[in-house]
């Protein structure tokens, strides 16, 4: 008897592959489906297809539910992804801030135009091949929590899913080491998926440029933001950049000679202005969080302890929480270094996710 009807978000890759044949070995109705979330036609790099939106990518997903006997579907969202997705990414730099895109894509993109497609195919859960675990609590709300593997987690991208998609949500990989999962793909006859390599570029910037793709989708970028000055924390010149989008915060190649190792700690799009510090220029105890989703509680009390995640890499640093409107301040015990607007902020109990937003702007660069 079938435990319900799944539909499987499947890039082609190991772990979206495995999940899919693991749940119809479980007994679940499967249904397979692809997302082309990008043309890369349109990209102007002038690289191959790369990542999970490529063509082989889709005959690799269709062959195995052909094999197991479950459909599978591709799924064009390339409209959806791009309205939301690329202008965001482009906005946000422009603003002088640094996205994350797999975040928006996750949360705003995937996961409900998943649901949206779950529920006209009759469907109970989406599920996808994501390392986390989801969780319901005693009164009644979901939550994720870090998955087994920690060197696999992803929970910290997941922290915008809210309520409606984490109750319908499966992710059967959050209790497995991918050592594991490689060895269950052999077992299921795929011994080449265990070898296949993963892409950790964003999927449309496929040469991992992203100057040159900011500088192919805005017409006369270049132009508008060129001559502006690399400056120190006194507001002494130290030389011409290229252009303040083109910089994040934390970087170090591609500045300027100083001899001796310089970072981009403050980006001023007003002024075109990118200003250089040391490296302990870049530690700061303090940052503001918002367009906020808490999942495992509706709200948290001000000084609660939490660890904070700034990046997806992030070991995470110890701080307080306190609210401020439609906000959050964070309090760090430690500094943390490369805070940067635009960036997600993800907060942890232990190994559960409370919830994250996204980093603020910091306050206005007073020169020393």
């Amino acid at each position: 008897m079938s435990k319900g009807k799944v539909l499987v978000a499947m890039s082609g890759g190991i772990d979206s592959t495995v999940v899919a044949l693991m749940l119809h070995k479980q007994g679940y109705e499967v249904i397979g489906i692809t997302m082309k979330t990008w043309d890369y036609a349109s990209s102007g790099s002038g690289s191959k297809e790369t990542g999970c939106c490529n063509v082989d990518s889709f005959n690799d997903a269709r062959q195995a539910a052909v094999q197991h006997g479950f459909p599978h579907f591709i799924l064009d969202i390339r409209d959806e992804f791009g309205d939301f997705v690329i202008d965001n990414f482009v906005e946000e730099y422009i603003a002088g801030r640094t996205p994350n895109p797999c975040v928006m894509c996750n949360t705003h993109i995937k996961w409900r135009a998943l649901l949206k497609r779950a529920n006209a195919l009759g469907c109970d859960y989406i599920a996808t091949g994501h390392y986390a675990n989801i969780h319901k609590g005693e009164d009644g709300r979901y939550y994720l929590s870090k998955g087994l593997d920690e060197t696999k987690d992803q929970s910290y991208v997941l922290w915008g899913l809210e309520q409606d998609l984490l109750s319908r949500t499966l992710l059967p990989l959050g209790g497995y080491h991918k050592t594991e999962i490689r060895q269950l793909a052999a077992d299921y006859g795929y011994p080449e998926l265990a070898k296949k390599s993963e892409s950790y570029e964003i999927c449309f910037v496929p040469d991992n440029d992203y100057r040159g793709f900011l500088k192919r989708r805005v017409d006369g970028l270049e132009q508008r933001v060129q001559g502006g000055w690399f400056v120190d924390k006194t507001g002494k010149k130290l030389g011409q950049h290229s252009g303040y989008p083109f910089y994040t915060i934390g970087q170090r190649k591609g500045l300027i000679a100083m001899g001796h190792p310089v970072y981009v700690t403050h980006i001023d799009p007003a002024t075109n202005t990118v200003v250089l510090g040391d490296l302990s220029d870049l530690d700061k105890s303090e940052l503001t969080v918002g367009k906020l989703n808490w999942q495992k509680y509706q709200a948290v009390q001000d000084g609660m302890e939490v660890l904070v995640k700034i990046r997806y890499k992030d070991k995470g640093t110890m701080g307080h929480l306190y609210m401020d409107g439609d906000q959050v301040r964070v309090e760090l015990l430690a500094p943390a270094a490369g805070i940067a607007p635009g960036q997600s902020a993800v907060f942890y109990e232990g190994d559960t996710v409370i919830g994250g937003g996204i980093i603020k702007r910091q306050e206005e660069f007073i020169f020393s």
